[in-house]
C-alpha cells in the first residue's frame, strides 16, 4: 500500500496507518475508506504490532473528514460493518493513538475519537463543520464524543459545528496531550513503545474492561472487571513476584 492513499508501516512495536491525500487535506473518499479498512484488518492480524497509530501525511491536516466532492464513492460502504470511513464501527483489540496535526474535522474527528489516546500538535483545530452543510455524523461522533468530554460539551460542538482550538480541546479532555509543531508522531511512537513494554495480558484486559463497562451501571461494570481479574490472576501473581524481588521500584518502567 506504499504508493496508495493509505500507508501501513511498522515502526518498532507500532503500526502507523497514514492517510495521504494531501491535495484534499487528507479527506477520505470511498476507495480510501476501503484502504483504511484493510489497514485495520492488517493491524489486527499482526501479532507483533501492539499499538496502532493513525495520522495524516504532510502535517497540515490529520483528516478533513469525508471527501464531499466524492460522496457518491461511499455508496458501496453504506452497509459496511466497519462504517463508511473504514473501521469506525469496530472496536480494536489493541491500543490505538491518533497523532493529530492541523485540521481534524468532521469524519476526521470521528476517526480521532475512535482512538484510545489523542496527541495533537500546537496549532491544530478540531470540530464538526459539516453541521453547516447538513451532513450527519455517522462514524461514531455522536456516541464517542459525549463519553470523552461529557454530554453538555459534546452537544455544543455537535449542534453548533464550532471549530475548537487545540488548547481548548486539551482543557476539556478531547485531546490528551499537546506537543510542539511536528512532534505529534514522535510523541505517539514514544507512547506506543512504552505500552508495548508492559505485560500485555493484564493491560489489554484492563483496557477491555474499561471499554465494556463504559456507560453501564457501576455494579455491572464491577462484574466485568471482576471477571477480567480472575482470568489474569496467574499473570498478576508473576508480576507481584517480580515487584517483590525489586523490579519497578521508584516508578521505573512507567509509561512514557
Amino acid at each position: 500500500m506504499a504508493t496508495e492513499a493509505v500507508r501501513y508501516e511498522r515502526a518498532g512495536a507500532a503500526a502507523v496507518l497514514t492517510i495521504d491525500r494531501q491535495e484534499r487535506r487528507n479527506a477520505v473518499d470511498g476507495p480510501t475508506a476501503e484502504l483504511l479498512a484493510r489497514g485495520y484488518e492488517r493491524f489486527e492480524a499482526d501479532d507483533d504490532a501492539r499499538v496502532l497509530i493513525l495520522c495524516g501525511a504532510g502535517g497540515v491536516s490529520f483528516c478533513a473528514g469525508a471527501d464531499l466532492k466524492a460522496v457518491e464513492t461511499f455508496a458501496p460502504r453504506l452497509g459496511a460493518s466497519g462504517g463508511p470511513l473504514g473501521f469506525t464501527r469496530l472496536t480494536p483489540s489493541k491500543p490505538t493513538i491518533a497523532a493529530i496535526s492541523g485540521w481534524c474535522l468532521a469524519g476526521g474527528l470521528e476517526l480521532a475519537l475512535w482512538c484510545d489516546v489523542r496527541i495533537a500538535a500546537e496549532g491544530s483545530t478540531l470540530g464538526f463543520p459539516e453541521r453547516r452543510w447538513g451532513v450527519p455524523l455517522i462514524d461514531g461522533g455522536t456516541q464517542r464524543l459525549p463519553r470523552i468530554v461529557g454530554l453538555g460539551r459534546a452537544l455544543e460542538m455537535i449542534l453548533t459545528g464550532r471549530m475548537v482550538p487545540v488548547e481548548e480541546a486539551h482543557a476539556i479532555g478531547l485531546v490528551n496531550e499537546v506537543v510542539g509543531p511536528g512532534e505529534h508522531l514522535t510523541r505517539s511512537l514514544a507512547i506506543a513503545d512504552a505500552l508495548a513494554r508492559f505485560p500485555q495480558e493484564t493491560m489489554l484486559a484492563d483496557r477491555q474492561s474499561a471499554i465494556d463497562g463504559s456507560g453501564r451501571p457501576l455494579d455491572e461494570g464491577l462484574e466485568i472487571e471482576a471477571r477480567s481479574g480472575a482470568t489474569t490472576f496467574a499473570v498478576a501473581q508473576r508480576g507481584a513476584a517480580r515487584f517483590a524481588a525489586g523490579e519497578g521500584r521508584g516508578g521505573a518502567g512507567a509509561g512514557a
